[in-house]
């Protein structure tokens, strides 16, 4: 059951499912609520008109036995007195409820004559002295209750409505008069009926198509789900998974998988080619250094220290530099001092003292957030490019543009073809291939310094310099408060 419902599909059919039976009970719970005070609306609407009708004949000065009363089965009627006394009552009634008198049989009544002889004793008509003189209430108050006419008891709603004649011959009376709720209970029942049957049936076919439309939605998710296991098994990257040919979210998993998969056999590709680089590099120094010792431990009168020295050096950089890219590569903060870029250059051209060419400086104090470490390898990594470069000399700027620290690095050299300014910012890349690798480098300097650019949230972009060599721009935000 768990496993069921663990399913998409699944929690879909059965939230869908539920969704609708909560939609149908509110609606069929209004529908039989609404129904039902319609028929009951109908039924004091006909007990209502029963009962103003009987009222009508008593303000009329009819007597209780001459009052014409509704069928007792359609309407039961009561007429009481002021003093709670039934004093005419509809044919046939046997037993009635919620009019507040049980009584099915009238009892003598005040004021009021009891028979035919007596009026004609008197030589009065049937209409009695009245002369039509009363009030009918224009209020009417209802109830609930139950008859039993000639044996068949049925459920009705009863109005009450008062009587008040003027001469006192019949005093103030009561009308009772029932409207029949067997229309209101057969709709009723047979709504809830219909609905008892017709819910579940519609439930299901609710249920069935959720089922079924989801599952042919998901059908993408399922082959997406089969093409990341089978790259997860061979490990090839190179593979895809399917996008299917549609506008929705499945659509945009899909490509967005494909572009995460793409991003993923760049990376690794980049990480074996970086590998593959850096053992490359790292073999040249080190096959140098071990022929030289081991020529040495031969012969020591021909050990070439200084050769020695500078292989080791350049070993010891090689180690430092991919020891860097690892740091970054895994997504090493910069940290939060502030630098001055004045400061940090001024430091940093101090300590070269084997510079091929001097270095000119035009300095503005300039104070940006990063680590000082990391930046004073950018500036140590261009000015080594420049040197390398440079025909008779570099130049070295820091300036503001708007919220930016400008600082660059202008070499007289024969700078970087338009093509290739993109190029020699990536890993081992070095474009005058023909030079010795001892004073070309291992192309790792300019793609460090990029890379230590982006962390700082600025870059380093490669333009032709007013010298006609290369200008290397390195951009980086100056914090707000420095900026106010």
């Amino acid at each position: 059951m768990r496993r069921l419902f663990g399913s998409v599909r699944a929690r879909a059919t059965l939230g869908a499912a539920l969704v609708v039976a909560l939609a149908l009970v509110a609606a069929g719970a209004a529908v039989l609520l609404s129904l039902g005070d319609n028929l009951t609306g109908q039924a004091d609407a006909r007990a209502n008109s029963a009962a103003r009708e009987v009222a009508s004949q008593l303000v009329s000065g009819r007597s209780y036995a001459d009052l014409d009363l509704p069928d007792s089965e359609d309407s039961p009627v009561q007429v009481v007195d002021e003093d709670g006394r039934l004093v005419a009552v509809g044919e046939d009634l046997e037993r009635i409820s919620g009019t507040g008198v049980d009584a099915v049989k009238p009892g003598p009544a005040t004021g009021q004559p009891s028979g035919d002889d007596d009026r004609e004793e008197k030589g009065e008509e049937d209409s009695g002295s009245d002369s039509g003189a009363g009030e009918i209430s224009d209020d009417t108050e209802y109830s609930e209750g139950s008859a039993t006419v000639d044996g068949e008891s049925a459920d009705y709603r009863f109005a009450a409505v008062e009587v008040s004649t003027e001469d006192g011959s019949k005093g103030d009376l009561t009308v009772y008069a029932g409207g029949s709720l067997s229309d209101e209970q057969s709709a009723v029942s047979t709504a809830l009926t219909s609905m008892l049957v017709g819910f579940p049936l519609l439930l299901a076919v609710v249920a069935g198509t959720t089922w079924l439309v989801t599952r042919r939605a998901l059908r993408p998710v399922a082959a997406i789900t089969e093409e990341m296991s089978a790259i997860t098994a061979s490990e090839d990257l190179a593979r895809r998974v399917p996008e299917p040919d549609t506008h929705d979210e499945i659509a945009r998993l899909a490509r967005t998988t494909n572009e995460t998969l793409t991003a993923l056999q760049t990376s690794v590709e980049r990480q074996r080619r970086f590998v593959a680089d850096a053992s490359h590099e790292l073999r040249s120094p080190i096959a140098s250094l071990r022929t030289q010792l081991e020529v040495g431990a031969a012969h020591p009168e021909l050990l070439d220290v200084d050769g020695a020295v500078e292989d080791t050096v350049r070993l010891q950089e090689l180690a430092a530099d991919l020891l860097l890219l690892a740091r970054l590569d895994a997504g090493e903060k910069p940290g939060g001092a502030r630098v001055d870029l004045a400061a940090l250059v001024r430091e940093e051209l101090s300590q070269r003292t084997r510079d091929r060419v001097d270095v000119r400086m035009d300095l503005k104090s300039l104070e940006v957030t990063g680590s000082r470490g990391q930046l004073a390898r950018v500036l140590g990594n261009l000015l080594n490019n420049a040197q390398r470069h440079a025909r008779s000399r570099v130049a070295v700027t820091t300036r503001t543009d708007g919220a930016w620290a400008v600082l660059e690095v202008a070499d007289d050299g024969s700078g970087v073809p338009e093509g290739e300014r993109e190029r020699i910012f990536e890993r081992f890349v070095r474009l005058d291939d023909a030079r010795s690798r001892d004073d070309g480098g291992a192309g790792l300097g300019l793609a460090i310094a990029r890379d230590v650019a982006v962390r700082h949230g600025g870059t380093l972009v490669v333009r032709e310099a007013p010298s006609g060599g290369a200008l290397f721009e390195l951009r980086l935000p100056i914090p707000q408060s420095s900026a106010e």
